[in-house]
């Protein structure tokens, strides 16, 4: 796993409290269905075995430490650590604990410490007294209940003892009863009671309290106890709605009962949450942490039960293509109804976040059924381009829909199959022409335009000034970022065949400066991955002609579109680009030198003429060496008829005197005796040169004779500068020089001739 952010070594404090390594792997949160919640998952990146699945519980105390660190306990004597490699991927798992627990990631910890003395006074209890002990459930208790609920909400020990109390007395059905007998007496008093122990109890945030709670016995009570606000005169009549406003429709039946109890669970627990439920206070906030949680996992249970179905969803694609299916019915269906496309996409949002790969899977299969117009993924970005909301909500949030469907990110690979391959060459064949075409139709070239000429960047200057037109085209520049950044092939081709980047740059002229920036943003991408053939397909349509108007046209103003372009060339210039710096400041240097607020411009012209020196020095060089060769050629010939004239003078000379000392020698061995002589004769005997191939007569070495003859022949070296290279000649000295004050901005390159 490439991913280096979620890179982790897992830990346990063993009964020595020392932290024992138990691993290193790439940590996940993922809901995990034998669990019944979020969990952390560790897989093992050696074999991806799993070291760690661990749920996160919403009342366990996670912290957060050194900024990598993440420890909590999951029982007695049992700490867990999560080490990080990198911070980002602990902010992100953080973020999820907090998400789940609902509590503010600029915490360190997730619960509240525990007071010492609180801490001291609970471990003194004896196991027998461990829950609170709540008074008898009846009417004339019911005030003392509620201000015991109220009570506890401050203390997270409390609030875990009163939770283990209800649940153990059955205590949650008795309260439901003494409600229907104050409704049935009109007891207002007891009404107001039973109002303030059911939003307390909803404060507790226990799950194990809401389905009791959320139950078919009980939750229309506990619908009806929050009817009684006391700060209302009169009380709301929420059952009502639901039981005879709110209509359950079922556009196909649905035959199986658990998912249909399921949805209508859902639907009641979530309006007790929107609509019943006061707006929390600041302080309040996370203690419905657990109800979101729960009408979460319900959403995931109900897509979840959908999908098994298979008859459900077979039916449902069969009616909405079948040309025969009245309008009425296909209205339930989709259409134009704004609350039914709503509704639509809430669906198919939770179908996407669910399980992206079944919903590829299943448009991948589209094209052998039906047309390229009612593919599903055309059907969303149609909706997402028609969107009449003027400030295109449904349009991003289907976007991001999209973004997920075609994140390579979250594609699986197998080893007959790579998703990644199938669903992008599918979207790029059959969708990418849909989403494009509002762009391409708002950026089209000007046809009555007579001085228009291939390559140049003279489009149409017109652009959109509807603002609702310059968002959805701004939300769809967006989304081809996105797809440069990561899908490089496919995006590629396509940019290339409709020559897409000239279009977009067209929105450079557009008034509204968010477009502007949008489009600029889109060629940022694409020079960002330094890729040649990006680079030529730039330089050869002329395409930084509209961003360098748009810098100009600007003017002196110092904006955001300002700062964003020569983001730009800085970035270029930095990295070196050399096509894309020698294509500027041929074409556009002009008109940019007096830019002088920034040292960007410049410092392009400083590479395009280091560079023009470069080569320059190399072709200088190169003729240079040329040269010397010849010249050196006919020394070298020279010098060696030279040599051979003086080596058979010394070879001469050498042998006579061989031929004294010999004879010397032999007369000093006969008159051994004669100590003196001996040591004449040692003497002379020392000069014998070695036996040598460089003084063989037939030996044609010209090398040898120059390096063992005579080694410091001046003229030799001469003869060997132009045409061997050796560490200590003086010429690397001068190249070493000339180098250093190449690089010296003070000095000018000097060139050898």
């Amino acid at each position: 796993m490439s991913d280096t952010r979620r890179r982790v070594k897992v830990y346990t404090l063993n009964e020595d409290r020392q932290w024992d390594d138990r691993g290193t792997g790439h940590v996940s949160s993922t809901f995990v269905e034998r669990l019944k919640g979020i969990s952390l998952l560790v897989r093992a990146e050696s074999d991806g075995s799993l070291l760690l699945e661990s749920k996160i519980s919403p009342n366990t105390a996670y912290q957060k430490q050194q900024d990598t660190l993440i420890v909590w306990s999951e029982a007695d004597n049992y700490d867990l650590a999560l080490s990080f490699q990198e911070k980002a991927g602990c902010d992100e798992i953080w973020e999820k604990i907090c998400q789940v627990q609902g509590k503010d990631p600029a915490l360190d910890i997730t619960q509240d410490p525990i007071d010492e003395s609180e801490e001291e006074r609970f471990e003194e209890i004896p196991e027998t007294s461990h829950l609170v002990e709540l008074p008898p459930c009846e009417l004339s208790r019911l005030e003392e209940i509620a201000d015991l609920v109220t009570s506890v909400l401050s203390s997270p020990i409390r609030r875990e003892k009163l939770a283990l109390a209800l649940m153990s007395e059955g205590y949650i059905k008795k309260l439901m009863g003494l409600f229907r007998v104050c409704e049935d007496l009109d007891n207002r008093e007891g009404l107001h009671h039973l109002y303030e122990i059911v939003r307390g109890l909803l404060f507790l945030n226990k799950a194990a309290l809401f389905e009791v709670m959320f139950s078919d016995d009980c939750i229309m009570d506990v619908v009806g106890c929050l009817e009684y606000d006391p700060a209302l005169v009169q009380p709301k009549r929420h059952r009502e709605f639901l039981t005879k406003t709110a209509k359950f429709k079922e556009v196909i039946p649905i035959t199986d009962s658990e998912l249909r109890q399921k949805i209508h669970q859902t639907y009641r627990v979530q309006y007790i949450q929107d609509i019943i439920l006061p707006t929390p206070s600041v302080f309040e906030e996370n203690f419905l942490s657990t109800l979101t949680s729960f009408i979460f996992f319900n959403k995931v249970e109900i897509v979840s039960m959908l999908q098994e179905d298979e008859k459900f969803l077979t039916e449902v694609f069969a009616q909405l293509t079948d040309e025969a299916t009245e309008d009425s019915k296909r209205r339930e269906l989709g259409m134009d109804d704004l609350q039914v496309r709503a509704a639509a996409t809430d669906i198919f949002s939770y179908l996407v976040e669910f399980s992206p790969s079944m919903v590829r899977e299943f448009v991948m299969q589209e094209p052998q059924q039906t047309d390229d117009d009612v593919l599903l993924i055309n059907v969303v970005i149609k909706q997402m381009i028609c969107d009449s909301d003027p400030e295109l909500g449904g349009a991003v949030q289907l976007m991001g829909l999209l973004r997920t469907l075609i994140d390579p990110e979250n594609m699986l690979a197998s080893t007959n199959k790579t998703e990644k391959t199938e669903f992008l060459s599918f979207f790029y064949k059959y969708c990418m022409h849909v989403l494009t075409a509002p762009l391409l139709a708002n950026t089209a070239h000007d046809k009555n335009s007579k001085d228009l000429q291939e390559g140049s960047a003279k489009i149409n200057p017109v652009c959109p000034d509807n603002f609702q037109t310059a968002q959805l085209l701004a939300l769809i520049l967006e989304l081809l970022t996105f797809c440069v950044e990561h899908h490089t092939y496919h995006i590629k081709t396509y940019i290339m065949n409709k020559d897409l980047l000239r279009r977009v740059l067209v929105l450079m002229n557009s008034k509204h400066t968010f477009l502007a920036l949008c489009a600029l943003r889109f060629m940022r991408r694409i020079i960002g991955l330094k890729d040649e053939y990006y680079n030529r397909y730039i330089i050869k349509g002329n395409l930084f002609e509209p961003v360098i108007n748009a810098l100009l046209d600007n003017g002196t103003r110092y904006n955001l579109l300002n700062s964003a372009i020569i983001e730009l060339f800085e970035f270029i210039k930095v990295e070196d680009v050399k096509s894309l710096i020698a294509h500027i400041v041929d074409n556009f240097y002009k008109a940019l030198e007096s830019i002088e607020y920034v040292q960007t411009f410049k410092g392009l012209k400083g590479r395009y003429e280091q560079e023009k020196d470069r080569q320059s020095q190399r072709l200088n060089r190169y003729r240079r060496d040329a040269r010397s060769m010849d010249e050196d050629e006919e020394l070298w010939f020279n010098d060696d008829d030279d040599d051979d004239d003086g080596e058979a003078v010394e070879k001469s000379r050498m042998e006579d005197d061989f031929s004294d000392s010999y004879g010397k020698y032999m007369e000093a061995k006969k008159g051994a005796a004669n100590g003196a002589n001996g040591a004449n004769n040692n003497g002379k005997a020392a000069v014998i040169p070695p036996a040598s191939p460089a003084l063989t007569p037939n030996n044609s070495s010209t090398s040898s004779v120059k390096t063992v003859a005579l080694p410091a022949t001046p003229v030799v070296k001469t003869a060997l500068v132009g045409l061997v290279d050796y560490p200590d000649d003086e010429d690397d000295e001068e190249e070493d020089e000339e180098e250093e004050e190449e690089q010296s901005p003070r000095k000018r390159p000097r060139l050898s001739s």
